[in-house]
């Protein structure tokens, strides 16, 4: 999966707080594309849920985007859209943040994953 998405040049998206989206991006992971459209968003205590709600859909709808990381709390402020994304690509994937632990409970995709799958398959 990693190669086939690096021959088609698709991206990692990052919709978090600045220390996540600066991190992310002093690994490489921040692009501007051809209408100047970045594939990060930081989210602060101004940014409105209309404002993380539509950058996720506009990541959702991108053709160069197979991942998009977001910070579980700022998931859990748009929940009810990422749980309207039932498509594989681009896959979502909700990470910690430097002052909100990762808490599978919360986590739709992990929820929805676990359904897939009886506790035999894992034995």
């Amino acid at each position: 999966m990693a190669m086939h998405s690096a021959i088609k040049g698709k991206l990692i998206a990052v919709i978090g707080d600045e220390d996540t989206c600066v991190g992310f991006l002093l690994g490489g992971i921040g692009e501007i594309n051809k209408n100047r459209q970045p594939n990060f968003f930081v989210v602060d205590k101004n940014t409105s849920i209309s404002e993380i709600e539509e950058t996720f859909k506009k990541f959702i709808r991108r053709d160069d985007i197979d991942i998009i990381l977001i910070n579980q709390n700022v998931a859990e402020m748009i929940r009810y859209v990422i749980d309207t994304h039932t498509t594989p690509v681009p896959a979502v994937l909700e990470i910690p943040s430097k002052d909100h632990p990762y808490d599978p409970a919360k986590d739709s995709i992990l929820r929805r994953a676990k359904g897939m799958f009886t506790p035999e398959e894992f034995r």
